[in-house]
């Protein structure tokens, strides 16, 4: 399998937006919280996390396409099946069942960093370190804040066991490690 580092650099290669970049590590940070709360392999939900995205400069104005190149990129790479299918399935599109663990955590974990960055960046200090669950709990019902992240989606966390709140409070808290890689 391959490691973390040379995963970053593929990663890279493949994906510019520097914003793009900023979700990609957020949503592995998550993933790997999702993991260890879950007694899960935490470096596979990491990379599946981590590259999800991979290629989405190419697709992402396909959304039909997205998440099929990208898995096809990681299956060429030697990546485990369950990463590519996990990475193939988080786009809805292709309406493939999520099956494991790591393909509910991915469908899940993908919203919750746009929504857990959205409320940071709403805040004086633009800053993570102040987000509180009060504050996402309210924001959570506001269908207009932040509309690209799905609640629907963030809400499958039920089918990891995970309330919506002890979700939402892994995510952030896994966010809050990485912070300053994402200028947060």
């Amino acid at each position: 399998m391959m490691e973390r580092d040379e995963a970053l650099i593929l990663l890279k290669e493949n994906l510019h937006n520097e914003n793009l970049l900023n979700h990609s590590l957020a949503v592995e940070a998550i993933m790997r919280g999702l993991a260890e709360h879950l007694h899960e392999d935490v470096e596979e939900f990491g990379l599946a996390g981590l590259l999800h995205d991979i290629d989405y400069d190419v697709t992402g104005d396909d959304p039909y396409k997205h998440s099929l190149l990208g898995a096809e990129v990681l299956e060429q790479k030697g990546f485990a099946p369950e990463i590519v299918y996990a990475v193939k399935a988080h786009n809805e599109r292709h309406g493939l069942e999520r099956i494991s663990v790591m393909d509910k955590a991915l469908f899940a974990a993908d919203p919750a960093s746009g929504f857990i960055t959205a409320a940071a960046l709403i805040r004086p200090e633009k800053k993570l370190a102040e987000v509180q669950m009060k504050s996402l709990k309210k924001r959570f019902k506001e269908g207009s804040f932040a509309k690209g992240a799905s609640r629907e989606h963030m809400d499958t966390c039920a089918e990891l066991g995970l309330e919506r709140e002890e979700f939402l409070n892994i995510a952030l808290e896994s966010m809050k490690k990485i912070a300053g890689q994402i200028g947060l």
